[in-house]
């Protein structure tokens, strides 16, 4: 039986507990806890092995922001690459370069990332995180299919990692997908 993301009882992933960690602290940083406090959240999100155990850590904090970035560029090259920060929601639109994206050395501080793509005659590459999962329902291509080979999973490979929603429309380019090779 596998588990949703949103149910309580899915184990903690590393990116669910950095997460909640940055939270606490963010709260403490801004007055919102005395120095017990902190210690007790932290040391219930150490401990922690189900997502429903981050809650009582969590409770009463004020929620993460949603944050949203859009990448554009008429011509040329949009990169990003090694320890850059991705945004929940992030857009990117290109009229004729070449996008590439490496999520897999990224630090991605949300569970589920919304990649929206806006492409004229570029082309995408994306390198996901080698236990990512991958959403490409809604891309629509109007001349090269997109490549991408979902990474089979076996039991042994631990929980899901962070979910990558990919839409848009490529014009002339084609979307390359790939999980990291480590």
């Amino acid at each position: 039986m596998s588990l949703s993301q949103d149910d309580p009882r899915t184990p903690v992933a590393e990116h669910d507990r950095d997460a909640a960690l940055r939270r606490v602290r963010d709260a403490y940083g801004q007055g919102q806890l005395d120095h017990e406090e902190l210690d007790a959240r932290i040391q219930r999100v150490l401990t922690a092995r189900t997502r429903g155990d981050l809650g009582p850590a969590l409770a009463a904090l004020p929620a993460e922001p949603d944050t949203a970035v859009t990448l554009s560029a008429a011509v040329g090259r949009i990169r990003r690459g090694r320890g850059w920060r991705v945004p929940r929601t992030l857009t990117v639109a290109s009229a004729f370069g070449k996008v590439r994206l490496d999520l897999s050395r990224a630090v991605l501080e949300h569970p589920v990332v919304d990649i929206e793509l806006q492409l004229g005659a570029g082309s995408a590459r994306i390198i996901v995180p080698r236990d990512a999962v991958v959403e490409l329902d809604s891309v629509v291509t109007a001349m090269k299919d997109t490549r991408y080979r979902a990474r089979t999973r076996t039991g042994a490979d631990g929980p899901a990692g962070p979910r990558i929603r990919i839409t848009g429309t490529l014009g002339l380019g084609r979307l390359t997908v790939r999980h990291a090779r480590r």
